[in-house]
């Protein structure tokens, strides 16, 4: 015993890799977005008439090994340009909790960017019930699982105030919202009046901030917003007082 507390034995090695797979686990940073895979690109694509600037899956999936945020995001339009009807977004969270559950994933807090689906005239209600159905088929196979909707930052405050009256009708449907896209230049601050509107419907507020941004804006996205979770937070390392703060 040390300071009182057992010391638990040292895990060997070779047996690391077996006991994490087994692990139950928390995934509370998943862009859902994100997770379509070139496979399931290519068959909506086919099923909604939509053209890919790709030849085939293999040319695409070759274009995942992108080199920088512009690359990766060509790919992330074109792949989101297929997500169309209720049933795309309901198949793309289904293929992201089916792959969860063989990683022993049991609770999923779910971020997803209603903008980049609206700018192309997908309605609200289309993304929102597409994912929501999934969840609620995850939750009766056993899995936990909930949304949260997040704010382009690269865009106004306007816009995401219209986005989350919009989104207002379906509140049952998430439990938070957050903030992401391209931090430089778009500090938390820019949003305060949003989030202070999100607090008062009582959603919980979490916020990508030290990512590529400065610690300033983790503090501001502590103290203006009231982030109950700090997104990525990488840069706090720079700031003695803020690693103390978040600790």
């Amino acid at each position: 015993a040390h300071n009182g507390r057992m010391k638990l034995p040292a895990i060997a090695p070779d047996r690391l890799p077996a006991l994490l797979a087994a692990m139950p686990k928390a995934e509370l940073h998943m862009h859902i977005e994100g997770s379509l895979e070139p496979e399931m690109i290519f068959a909506l694509a086919e099923r909604n008439g939509v053209a890919l600037p790709y030849a085939s899956i293999e040319e695409l999936r070759h274009a995942y090994a992108f080199t920088d945020l512009q690359s990766f995001l060509d790919i992330y339009y074109a792949g989101a340009s297929v997500l169309l009807k209720e049933e795309d977004f309901c198949d793309l969270a289904q293929a992201y909790l089916a792959r969860a559950a063989t990683e022993n994933v049991v609770h999923a807090e779910i971020f997803f960017d209603p903008q980049t689906h609206t700018a192309r005239g997908v309605p609200m209600e289309t993304v929102i019930r597409g994912l929501s159905r999934a969840c609620a088929d995850a939750r009766a196979q056993g899995i936990s699982a909930e949304l949260i909707l997040c704010f382009l930052r690269h865009l106004s405050e306007r816009e995401a105030s219209e986005t989350l009256e919009a989104a207002l009708p379906f509140r049952d449907h998430f439990i938070g919202v957050g903030l992401d896209s391209s931090e430089v230049g778009h500090p938390p601050d820019k949003f305060a009046r949003v989030f202070a509107r999100c607090r008062e419907l009582g959603f919980h507020i979490v916020a990508h901030a030290g990512e590529k941004g400065p610690p300033a804006y983790i503090w501001q996205a502590l103290d203006v917003l009231k982030a109950e979770r700090i997104d990525h937070g990488v840069q706090a390392v720079l700031d003695a007082a803020l690693m103390q703060r978040l600790a």
